[in-house]
């Protein structure tokens, strides 16, 4: 059995520095841990290569310090428009841009940070995805929160070209902290979780006025463009077994000491995360989950030619599968029916 039966989705990384220098979040990257702080890869289509290249450039960057994760954003976009002014309305339904937290990577208690161009935020925290019945929780508000945005050029103004938008972000370690298990702030060497999205419009001048593209035959208005930093593989970022890797780096310490232990098991968090979507469409279309291997995973080895060795345990309400990591043979993974990935030491 070949494993190009389930495609493997290529997960980004960054690697973000520690800073010691202040961080005056007022959307210009002006301070010099921000110039000396790598750019992300340009966003590409949420779907992945098989789309076209999104038709303007986003790119993030991130830095750390012992109270705040940051993050500084470069939107380019010659018509810049918002309308939504109230905190936690539905960002989304303006360009936007976006921010998604998974500290432990085990896609419950997830935070997701949403702001248009007048600064307008809305932030949440989700329980589990939305595939697994999770809820997200609007009155979640991120204390001590700062964000600021940058036009470079005007906002509402069909009259001229602009030229991009910045966004700056400062998420206080102390909200994220729980969320999680894991150390906020982190240690040198950990690896979280992280996404961005880029929502973007269709928009066409009226009366001196944007407004979005509608489809001629229905009346509705065009899709949206969804733009990220790591591919999703469809129209879904609330997967996020896809989101990139951002490692936490401190060059005050050894780098030897900062490599992550886990980031070759991407295949086994895909692998396991393949059966969960499975069980989902067995437990709709029969009302039950299955116990039958072969009705979820059509190979019996990785990539790298490591075998696959996993348990597997299911009734009507339920299911259960244990595998066993191929590089680490006193570590053993376990996700069930809500989704919630799991590694311990046997």
């Amino acid at each position: 059995m070949s494993f190009s039966q389930i495609p493997i989705v290529e997960v980004r990384t960054y690697q973000a520095m520690k800073t010691m220098e202040p961080i005056k979040v007022d959307g210009l990257d002006d301070e010099s841990a921000w110039a000396n702080s790598a750019w992300s890869q340009e966003f590409i289509d949420i779907e992945g290569n098989k789309k076209p290249k999104p038709y303007k450039n986003t790119k993030v960057k991130m830095l750390w310090d012992n109270d705040y994760f940051y993050f500084f954003a470069l939107l380019e976009e010659p018509h810049i428009w918002a309308k939504l002014t109230e905190r936690d309305a539905v960002i989304f339904y303006d360009n936007d841009f976006e921010i998604f937290i998974d500290p432990d990577g085990d896609t419950h208690n997830y935070t997701e940070f949403e702001v248009n161009a007048f600064n307008t935020v809305w932030d949440l925290l989700l329980t589990k995805p939305y595939r697994d019945n999770g809820h997200a929780i609007n009155a979640y508000d991120i204390d001590g929160l700062k964000s600021a945005i940058k036009i470079n050029g005007t906002i509402n103004d069909p009259s001229d070209t602009d030229v991009s938008w910045t966004v700056e972000v400062a998420i206080p370690w102390k909200v994220l902290r729980e969320t999680t298990k894991v150390k906020a702030p982190p240690t040198a060497g950990d690896s979280w979780r992280v996404n961005f999205s880029r929502v973007q419009w269709e928009t066409e001048i009226v009366n001196g006025e944007y407004v979005k593209k509608k489809n001629p035959k229905t009346g509705n208005n065009l899709p949206e463009n969804n733009w990220v930093w790591s591919p999703q593989r469809a129209i879904a970022m609330h997967e996020p077994e896809f989101w990139g890797n951002v490692i936490f780096i401190d060059q005050a310490k050894n780098a030897s000491t900062q490599t992550p232990t886990d980031l070759r098991a991407e295949e086994v968090r895909q692998t396991l995360y393949h059966i969960h979507r499975k069980q989902r469409e067995f437990v709709r279309a029969t009302k039950t989950y299955t116990s039958q291997k072969e009705h979820l995973l059509p190979i019996d080895q990785f990539s790298f030619g490591s075998p696959i060795s996993w348990t597997l345990e299911a009734d009507r309400h339920s299911y259960r599968v244990v595998m066993n990591d191929p590089m680490d043979s006193n570590l053993i993974w376990y996700i069930d029916q809500t989704g919630r990935l799991l590694k311990k030491k046997k």
